[in-house]
């Protein structure tokens, strides 16, 4: 089994991609899509689009682990918003089967408990895929947690 784990934003989108091979969790592959600011925000979801699309190409993950938005009172909510519905639909037009977790249920999964810390979360996630460096930025790092998310609760 191979999974991308994506964490959705409009900045910056942390994805990681796992293999399962035997039970044994294998990182393959982190990082962040990254747009910038100063551009349309248009063209900030299409660069979304096409960079996920090259990972996809790249990697051929048979399936996806996305975070679930829940909603925050804020002004990027509805920007948010939108890069996860082109992240999904590019998935979509991969045919990737996709999960989707709310956050809670990823921290929960991947340490036991529904209220853990950034630090526990990055422990776990490191334990698991044995690595010895955290993953950087952060959104990386999370997109590793969702995508074990996915492989637990398959």
């Amino acid at each position: 089994m191979r999974i991308i784990g994506i964490d959705p934003g409009l900045a910056r989108v942390g994805y990681g991609i796992i293999d399962e091979i035997e039970g044994k969790k294998i990182m393959l592959d982190c990082g962040i899509i990254e747009t910038k600011s100063k551009q349309k925000e248009e063209n900030r979801l299409v660069e979304i689009s096409n960079d996920l699309s090259s990972i996809i190409n790249k990697w051929h993950p048979s399936s996806a682990a996305v975070e679930k938005f829940f909603f925050y009172r804020s002004s990027t909510t509805i920007s948010v918003v939108q890069a996860r519905g082109v992240i999904m639909m590019t998935l979509g037009k991969h045919n990737l089967p996709i999960q989707e977790f709310p956050p809670m249920q990823i921290k929960l999964a991947v340490t036991g408990y529904g209220h853990s810390d950034k630090d526990e979360v990055l422990s776990s996630v490191m334990n698991e895929l044995n690595i010895t460096s955290p993953p950087k930025p952060d959104d990386a790092a999370d997109a590793l947690a969702i995508a074990l998310t996915g492989i637990y609760l398959k």
